[in-house]
């Protein structure tokens, strides 16, 4: 009876050690067959972001932007040498900065009509063709036509212009062109899987008509009085502009319209540049792009707009010195593609100054991060006050600061 009994008790302990033996057989196969993909589930999580990422910074562009090229008689004079003109040197030291950006603007005030039908300054410009030189050299690939100078040298400044720009093939110039066709034609550029256009049009051409069936020549949103919403042909434009707008929308991911707009050292925008820019807005700009007040005026955002009033002078030698026409922005953002939409983001901006000695020679691009006193003895105070005027109407602008 006790055998059977021990025999019983150790067929009993046998049979829980097969139990516990079994189970962490079991535990281990499900410990080795799950957790392993637990851990896989992990890096394929971090693979797919890092996929994310690398995306992202190909569908990325970095852009710069500045203000007005306004070519008076003193610049090209301190160009002048023997074979023509050299303005390189005066970019010399923003060309290490405008050369980092894929998309790089500027404004091109004063029409290239070359030097064969003779270079003239205010009120009537033209500028020889080595001015756009010198800026492609710089590295600027984005640039406006339309302002109020278009006109200034007539129909022949403008087509020698446009020819000058159609043979740089790496640079889209608009706002002026050669035939309705020409005006018409869709200009877009593909940079890193985004694809981009910019449309320009200015308030005027300095009481100079416009060929009547030419229009083409330079792009007129015409201000004629002090009222938008009682200016019957500003109001007839928008239409044009819209149609402009809607030929190109579903074409682009991004859309850049240059505008040549406001009152000449105005510090703040008027009743048209803001009604310019909540339509333009509406319409699904991405950035809008102020020039031709001379000056500096805010930087904003209208919902997920880009709203730069005016970038100032980029280079200019007016005959009344003053600081607001020397004293010029660069605004920087990167441009992201992400599910087929556009983001501006990391906005930064930086004051420039225009440098030239009592005689108007040496002219010189400086950026505010390297000023030195020897070109400018009190910039400390200018730098203050020119960046409360950028963020006057959204202090959380960014103005990058003094060294």
């Amino acid at each position: 009876m006790r055998k059977i009994r021990n025999k019983k008790k150790k067929k009993f302990i046998v049979l829980v050690l097969l139990f516990f033996i079994s189970l962490f057989v079991f535990g281990g196969v499900v410990l080795y067959q799950y957790f392993p993909v637990f851990e896989q589930k992990k890096t394929i999580k971090k693979e797919k972001n890092t996929s994310k990422e690398n995306k992202k910074s190909i569908e990325k562009l970095s852009m710069v932007m500045v203000g007005d090229n306004l070519i008076h008689d003193k610049i090209y004079w301190d160009a002048k040498n023997e074979g023509g003109y050299d303005f390189k040197p005066i970019f010399r030291e923003i060309k290490p900065i405008i050369q980092k950006y894929d998309i790089a603007y500027y404004n091109q005030e004063t029409i290239l009509g070359g030097s064969d039908i003779g270079v003239s300054s205010y009120p009537a410009f033209n500028s020889p063709y080595e001015v756009g030189d010198a800026m492609i050299d710089t590295g600027f690939n984005l640039v406006s036509l339309a302002t109020n100078h278009t006109m200034d040298r007539g129909e022949r400044a403008i087509l020698n212009s446009r020819k000058y720009w159609d043979s740089k093939s790496d640079v889209l110039a608009v706002g002026s062109y050669s035939s309705t066709d020409d005006r018409n034609k869709a200009r877009i550029v593909t940079k890193n899987n985004i694809r981009y256009t910019m449309l320009n049009y200015t308030y005027g051409t300095n009481g100079i008509s416009v060929p009547s069936g030419k229009e083409y020549l330079v792009n007129v949103w015409s201000v004629t009085g002090n009222n938008p919403d009682t200016d019957t042909l500003y109001q007839e434009y928008k239409s044009q502009v819209k149609k402009d707008i809607e030929q190109v929308r579903d074409q682009v991911d991004l859309l850049i319209v240059a505008m040549h707009w406001g009152v000449e050292y105005q510090a703040m925008p008027n009743r048209y540049q803001e009604d310019m820019a909540s339509y333009l807005a509406s319409l699904g700009v991405n950035i809008i792009i102020g020039t031709h007040p001379h000056v500096i005026q805010p930087v904003t955002w209208i919902n997920q707009t880009l709203v730069i009033y005016s970038l100032g002078n980029f280079l200019s030698a007016h005959e009344v010195v003053n600081m607001a026409n020397r004293v010029g922005l660069m605004s920087m953002v990167d441009i992201y593609k992400e599910n087929a939409k556009i983001v501006l983001e990391n906005l930064h901006n930086e004051l420039l100054y225009t440098y030239y000695d009592s005689s108007y020679r040496d002219f010189l691009i400086i950026p505010f991060s390297s000023m030195e006193e020897k070109y400018l003895s009190n910039y400390r105070e200018v730098y203050s006050k020119y960046k409360g005027i950028v963020q006057a109407l959204d202090k959380n602008i960014i103005v990058q600061s003094l060294n």
